[in-house]
C-alpha cells in the first residue's frame, strides 16, 4: 500500500500538524491539493458562464481520487467524470448525491442495474448502450439520466452521424432517458491551430441541433483554452487540473501539482572506460562521480529515459547514465562539488527545475502517461486541501 501523509491542517479537527518525510522512503511524491483546486477554479473562471467539471479517471490521473475528489467537492465542483463504472463505484460516497458522476466509456452490458442503483450516469456511446439504458429505465418504471456522445471526427467513442437523428427522434428513448448533455471529444486540442478543431466544432454544432434543449459538453483541458466557441454549457478538464500544460505551452502555466524526489542510495567514483548498468550501454569517457537513485521503472519512471533523461540537485542537471533499472537509476554527479550529495539525500526528478512536460518529452511520451504511471512505492505527501466556505 502507498504511504499517505497529509501536510498542514487537519481540517475536521482544526489541528495544525507538520509531517516529516520518512527517512526510509525510497522516493517522495508530493501532491499539492491546493494547486489542484486553483487550477480548477482558473478554468471555471475562464469558461464562465459555462460550468467546469473535473475528470478524475485513472485514480485522478494517478494522484489519488480519494484525496482529490473531496477538495474539489469542497471547492464547489458539481460534475465529475471517470472512465469506467468501477471507478465511479469507488468514489460514489465522495460525491454529493445531487452532483453528476458520469462514466465516459459508458456501461458494459450487465452493469446497468448497479449503475442505476448507485446514481451513476453513463455516457451513451452507441445505440446498443442507449437501448440497454432505456430498457433499464423501463424495467424500473422511472427515468434514468444520461449523456449522449456523438462522434465528430475521432472515430473512437460516440454515435456515428447517421445514428444521431433517429435517436433524437425516438420519443420513447427521450421519455425514458432525459439527457444531461450531448457531448463529443476533441482530437487535436493540444494543437490550437489544427484545422481539426474547427472542423469538429462545426460537426458538433450540426449534430447537437437534433437536441435543441439539451446542454452541450465539448471541451477538454485544451478545448477550454480555445475560446467561447468551444465551451458550450459544460467543460470537462482533466490534465490541466493536475498541473500539466494541455496545449503547446501557450498562455499562463497552470499551477504545478506534483513534485517527485528520489533518494540517493550510494555514490561512487569510477575511472575512464568503466561501464555502467545493464548491457553496458554507457561507459565513462573520463573519471566520473556517480549517484545511484532509488527509483526505477517499477515506480513508473520510464525506461526510455536511459542515457537521455536527468535529475536535478544543488543547481545542476544530473544526466542519467546507463539504463534505468527496475528499482534504481544512476546519474552523473560530476558537476557537483565532491561531497555535495550523500547517501540519503533527495534529488529532484519532477519539480520546479524539471517540469513534467520536459521529463515526458525526454522519455518520448506525454505528461498524461507519466502522471498516470506514477508508482505506489513512493511516500505520498499531500499538501493543503483545507477549504472553508469562505475560500470558495
Amino acid at each position: 500500500m502507498p504511504r499517505l501523509v497529509q501536510q498542514g491542517r487537519e481540517c475536521s479537527r482544526g489541528v495544525s500538524r507538520v509531517f516529516e518525510v520518512q527517512p526510509a522512503a525510497p522516493a517522495v511524491l508530493t501532491i499539492d491539493l491546493d494547486a489542484v483546486v486553483a487550477n480548477w477554479r482558473r478554468i471555471a473562471r475562464e469558461v464562465a458562464p459555462a460550468s467546469a467539471a473535473a475528470v478524475v479517471k485513472a485514480d485522478a490521473y494517478g494522484l489519488g481520487a480519494a484525496q482529490v475528489v473531496p477538495v474539489l467537492v469542497a471547492a464547489g465542483c458539481q460534475h465529475f467524470f471517470v472512465a469506467h463504472q468501477s471507478e465511479a463505484e469507488k468514489i460514489r460516497d465522495l460525491v454529493p448525491d445531487d452532483a453528476l458522476l458520469a462514466v465516459l466509456n459508458g456501461l458494459h452490458a450487465g452493469g446497468e442495474a448497479a449503475a442505476a442503483a448507485m446514481g451513476i450516469t453513463p455516457v451513451l456511446n452507441s445505440v446498443g448502450q442507449a437501448q440497454r439504458w432505456q430498457a433499464q429505465a423501463e424495467r424500473l418504471g422511472r427515468v434514468l439520466p444520461a449523456l449522449l456522445q456523438v462522434d465528430t471526427g475521432m472515430a473512437r467513442h460516440g454515435l456515428a452521424p447517421d445514428e444521431v437523428l433517429p435517436l433524437a427522434q425516438d420519443e420513447a428513448f427521450r421519455r425514458a432517458v432525459p439527457l444531461v448533455a450531448v457531448m463529443s471529444h476533441l482530437a487535436c486540442s493540444d494543437e490550437p491551430d489544427h484545422q481539426a478543431n474547427a472542423d469538429q466544432a462545426k460537426a458538433f454544432a450540426a449534430l447537437a441541433q437534433g437536441f435543441p434543449d439539451v446542454p452541450r459538453c465539448f471541451a477538454n483541458s485544451g478545448g477550454a483554452l480555445l475560446g467561447a466557441a468551444f465551451h458550450g454549457d459544460l467543460v470537462r478538464p482533466g490534465l490541466a487540473l493536475y498541473g500539466a500544460e494541455p496545449a503547446d505551452g501557450r498562455g499562463e502555466p497552470f499551477a504545478p501539482v506534483v513534485q517527485l524526489q528520489a533518494r540517493v542510495v550510494q555514490t561512487r567514483e569510477i575511472s575512464a572506460g568503466t561501464p555502467v548498468g545493464y548491457g553496458h550501454s554507457w561507459q565513462a569517457a573520463k573519471p566520473t562521480r556517480l549517484a545511484t537513485l532509488s527509483i526505477g521503472y517499477a515506480d513508473g519512471f520510464p525506461r526510455s529515459l536511459s542515457n537521455r533523461g536527468a535529475a536535478w540537485a544543488r543547481g545542476h542537471v544530473l544526466p542519467i547514465v546507463g539504463r534505468v533499472s527496475m528499482d534504481v537509476t544512476v546519474v552523473d554527479i560530476s558537476a557537483l562539488h565532491a561531497g555535495a550529495l550523500a547517501e540519503g539525500d533527495l534529488v529532484e526528478i519532477i519539480g520546479p527545475h524539471r517540469s513534467i512536460e520536459a521529463v515526458a518529452q525526454e522519455a518520448g511520451t506525454i505528461a498524461y502517461e507519466l502522471l498516470t504511471q506514477l508508482g505506489h512505492r513512493y511516500q505520498r505527501v499531500y499538501k493543503g486541501g483545507c477549504i472553508s466556505a469562505v475560500d470558495r
